[in-house]
């Protein structure tokens, strides 16, 4: 059981914390492009863009996002095929969804301009609690403090806390400690030196605790319980799919169909698809209802099977067959309108998934 009133003591005999945190931050903090700019619109995108993303990452697609959309209303203006394709390979795509959607919302709620209260910028769809804290502690200097994994990590390890960080009393736990150590005298500093002490130094592994500012305050070091925070309580199932990819390839054309349902991959495009409860050969997929109504006139359409990839999610494990399909040159293919039909030599103009990605680097 975490005693929150020792932490609270002990907080209160380290007064120092946030000092040496923003001094060690002043020396080593990495020289990053959204880096001390006071431009909300920039911060914004550069904190949605690092959430689930490593900053070596995030550099060069911030810098192409902000070429490709310099302001509020040249993204909200933009058509969402545009914001997907840009964003192509960060993963986790709601995230270019929400920020073209709370572009718009910023441009009809308010006037264009980005909202300057926290509550006004947690109102924006995609903005949680740890985003509207940053954008509103770096930009306007207001007293909210951040917590993410890295900061869950440093105040796990500093007051050697036990509690589970994805548990709701854990969360709360945290954002309390968060708020009670933060400097409302300089908020915006204070939350990016300790996001980048846990980057930097106090790392998931192999942690650098002898260059670490805080060591003289910190439990889990002193008891040399380090790689025991922080703790968590249930671990992420990883379900596994089995897709089977037809890449048509006829008269220079090829099929593709936009993903329009609430799965992965949301409006990304994709080949035609046929979903298996598990592996599945050829033989098998030619029993299947999806694929002969894809093509019932499979006997003049040649199928090559051209390999198969591993794609790992955060919680899923795709498992995808890739065929090439060549149909005699005289056949009618007949598609419902879900698939257009393309130039095979635009494909690459349309945002697709990684995986697809994958696959046409690999066959060309």
């Amino acid at each position: 059981m975490v005693d929150f009133t020792k932490i609270m003591n002990k907080i209160e005999s380290d007064k120092l914390i946030s000092s040496l945190l923003q001094n060690w931050y002043a020396q080593h903090k990495r020289s990053l492009p959204w880096r001390n700019s006071r431009n909300p619109y920039i911060v914004w995108i550069s904190e949605i863009i690092l959430q689930q993303t490593r900053v070596n990452q995030g550099h060069d697609y911030f810098l192409r996002f902000i070429e490709k959309f310099p302001d509020i209303k040249s993204l909200a203006e933009a058509p969402e095929d545009d914001v997907l394709k840009i964003w192509q390979g960060l993963g986790y795509y709601s995230r270019a969804r929400n920020l073209h959607a709370a572009a718009k919302q910023i441009m009809e709620k308010f006037n264009g301009i980005f909202p300057t209260s926290y509550n006004n910028i947690l109102s924006l769809k995609g903005v949680g609690e740890y985003t509207a804290a940053a954008v509103a502690s770096i930009v306007y200097d207001l007293p909210h403090a951040v917590v993410d994994g890295n900061v869950y990590r440093v105040l796990s390890r500093l007051f050697a806390i036990d509690e589970p960080i994805d548990t709701t009393a854990g969360k709360k736990l945290f954002a309390k400690i968060a708020q009670s150590i933060l400097d409302e005298q300089d908020s915006g500093n204070h939350n990016q030196a300790i996001m980048e002490l846990g980057a930097l130094v106090c790392a998931p592994k192999q942690p650098k605790c002898l260059e670490c500012p805080l060591q003289i305050a910190c439990l889990a070091f002193e008891k040399k319980t380090v790689p025991a925070f922080p703790v968590k309580k249930g671990k992420t199932i990883q379900k596994e799919r089995f897709f089977n990819y037809f890449h048509i390839e006829h008269h220079g054309y090829t099929y593709i169909r936009k993903r329009d349902n609430s799965d992965i991959w949301k409006n990304l495009y994709e080949f035609p698809l046929i979903e298996t409860e598990t592996q599945s050969d050829f033989l098998k997929l030619q029993e299947n209802k999806e694929f002969i109504t894809l093509f019932p006139s499979a006997n003049s359409i040649y199928f090559q099977h051209k390999f198969r990839l591993k794609h790992v999610l955060s919680h899923r494990i795709i498992y995808a067959d890739f065929y090439v399909v060549e149909p005699n040159p005289k056949t009618i293919l007949d598609f419902d309108e879900k698939f257009i039909k393309i130039d095979s030599a635009s494909l690459f103009k349309y945002p697709i998934s990684r995986l697809i990605h994958k696959y046409l680097e690999t066959i060309q």
